[in-house]
């Protein structure tokens, strides 16, 4: 069997409630790490440090680019997003299963480096539903709100590069169909394929 851990890249438009699913899956399962990204947007009220986000000047994070710190990073919005690289590499090592809540950007580049990546995009029911939710949320003004719609068109484009597609109609649904994905892929060739190198080399 695989004992390093499942590398799971969870990304979809903002607004979409990506991060109220994955906080329903995180919360009941063990040996699953939720990676903390960071990022030179200003917090969100409520938000910490070192818990929902790293939050890093612009020069800070350019450093730790070119430190090779950086399992992946992109601009979205006019800021840098990023994965810092060694804690999901420890966590991975450990067995643990490590999930990544990154942009359509990022996600890319963590398929190009890392093949054996979970994708998995989370889609709205409709368009109409997501500018609904963007905008029920009242946390921006309406050109913000309507440059989030604008990248969102262009990432439900890019979802056909994801492994897994799950639409979030309701959030209980898509905690199971979540959950129902990340456990058959623990199973995949890709991911059972140390398993059978052993096996045949014993037959």
């Amino acid at each position: 069997m695989n004992k390093k851990g499942q590398l799971i890249v969870v990304s979809g438009p903002s607004g979409v409630g990506k991060g109220t699913v994955l906080k329903e899956y995180l919360a009941s399962r063990d040996q699953i790490a939720y990676s903390v990204s960071a990022t030179t947007r200003s917090p969100r009220p409520g938000e910490e440090h070192g818990v929902h986000y790293f939050f890093l000047s612009r020069e800070e994070f350019e450093q730790t680019v070119q430190s090779g710190g950086m399992l992946e990073y992109a601009s979205y919005n006019n800021n840098y997003y990023g994965t810092p690289k060694k804690p999901v590499e420890e966590q991975r090592a450990k067995g643990n299963d490590v999930v990544l809540e990154i942009e359509v950007q990022g996600a890319l580049q963590v398929k190009k480096a890392c093949p054996d990546a979970l994708l998995i995009f989370i889609a709205p029911p409709s368009f109409e539903e997501l500018a609904s939710r963007l905008t029920g949320r009242q946390t921006e003004d309406s050109k913000t709100v309507e440059n989030r719609l604008n990248i969102a068109r262009k990432e439900l484009l890019c979802a056909k590069e994801y492994d897994y597609i799950i639409v979030n109609d309701t959030v209980e649904l898509a905690v199971q169909r979540l959950a129902q994905v990340i456990s058959a892929n623990r199973y995949s060739i890709k991911n059972m394929k140390e398993f059978l190198d052993e096996v045949n080399k014993h037959a």
